[in-house]
């Protein structure tokens, strides 16, 4: 059997990059996956035809989490369609890197808003489904960089620190209704936007690194797929690191 059978998944953010990796794994391990895009309309379609071939359903939706009633009426939609949700992955993010000193009041909250407001928006929203049912799994993607902070990315750390809060918060809100709140750390790993980056610059993250190389989506992914399933039922309120021991 597969790990998740029977199961119906929301990802947000998942039109590439890690969001896109867990979909796809979701769906190949039995889910039924709801998923969403906002700039990549295409991308977004495209996953949309690739991810029926794993024979579960599959729909994705065009909103923006950051925003309160979207999410609240993603959710309704989402509901409506598949007839529940068992997982949520709040993965969808952006960075607006710079130092404080350069740093616009609008880098800090547009990242604020698509990184943290948005896992509050979703996960209000589908709080009040798991609830009913008793039962869900809920999974915040945060960052190495919410755990160590790191210099020229004061609103990412922000952002992703605070989810780590937030989801702390919720573990112990939510857990008496069967419902568990964990985080994922990535550290590097390699993505499109990785892949434009200068190779020298990458050599030496990569050195600093003990297990001497960049993560894949597919590390990331996994771990999701854990947290997301039975197998890890009586784990709550945690930061898993998949970072290759930067941390």
């Amino acid at each position: 059997m597969k790990l998740l059978e029977g199961k119906t998944a929301l990802v947000t953010g998942a039109s590439k990059g890690i969001g896109r990796k867990i979909a796809e794994k979701f769906a190949e391990q039995g889910a039924n996956v709801a998923f969403t895009y906002l700039s990549s309309v295409e991308k977004g379609q495209a996953l949309e035809e690739e991810l029926q071939s794993f024979g579960t359903k599959v729909k994705g939706y065009r909103s923006d989490a950051s925003k309160f009633d979207e999410a609240e009426e993603l959710i309704g939609n989402v509901v409506k369609e598949f007839g529940t949700i068992d997982i949520v992955v709040n993965n969808a993010g952006i960075t607006k890197d710079g130092l404080l000193m350069r740093m616009t009041e609008e880098n800090w909250d547009e990242v604020i808003d698509v990184n943290l407001k948005s896992v509050f928006n979703i996960t209000k929203a589908v709080s009040k489904v798991m609830m009913k049912a008793r039962k869900g799994s809920i999974i915040n993607m945060s960052s190495v960089v919410g755990v160590q902070g790191n210099a020229g990315q004061a609103n990412y750390a922000a952002s992703k620190a605070g989810i780590i809060g937030f989801s702390k918060s919720m573990a112990k809100e939510l857990g008496s209704r069967n419902i568990r709140t964990n985080v994922i750390a990535p550290g590097f790993i390699r993505t499109e936007m990785t892949d434009v980056l200068d190779p020298k610059v990458v050599e030496g993250w990569e050195a600093n690194i003990p297990l001497k190389r960049a993560g894949e989506t597919e590390d990331v992914a996994n771990a999701c797929l854990f947290l997301a399933s039975d197998l890890s039922s009586y784990i709550n309120g945690q930061v898993v690191s998949v970072c290759g021991g930067m941390l």
